[in-house]
């Protein structure tokens, strides 16, 4: 199996409030979208499926799914401490839990953590030892913390 990742699909419990918090609070581009599911771009060629978690569970023939089990955790990089505190602000506004207000980190960064309104987890980091080329792999250096 090749290495690559191009959808990342989440539960949610009301559609229609995810959809309000990624696209008309975070801003997100919608790439499609129907009365079941919502495609955002994430970048990259990677997309955001907020699906409802009663479709995407007989989608997948499991039982119910609760959303936001918080066993999973979605995670942004930027390149500043500032941006690290305006995102978790934005997201706040658009109706996020803020988790762990953005402090510094163990791995010698700075990062906080916010909820989805379906209590998704999603990290804000500025790790001085992460990068992003210009192909869109990231990689990691060891980093003194």
């Amino acid at each position: 199996m090749a290495q690559h990742l191009n959808l990342v699909t989440i539960g949610t419990a009301d559609l229609a409030r995810a959809r309000a918090f990624y696209v008309d609070g975070l801003g997100w581009e919608v790439a499609w979208e129907d009365d079941e599911v919502v495609f955002v771009h994430l970048g990259h060629g990677l997309l955001l499926a907020v699906f409802g978690a009663d479709a995407l569970a007989a989608d997948a023939t499991l039982p119910a799914l609760t959303p936001g089990s918080g066993t999973v955790a979605l995670a942004r990089n930027v390149g500043t401490d500032d941006e690290v505190d305006a995102i978790v602000e934005v997201a706040a506004t658009a109706g996020a839990t803020v988790v762990k207000r953005p402090q510094r980190a163990a791995f010698g960064g700075y990062h906080g953590y916010f909820a989805d309104p379906d209590g998704v987890l999603w990290e804000v980091a500025h790790n001085p030892g992460f990068s992003i080329g210009p192909d869109g792999r990231a990689s990691i250096a060891a980093v003194d913390g």
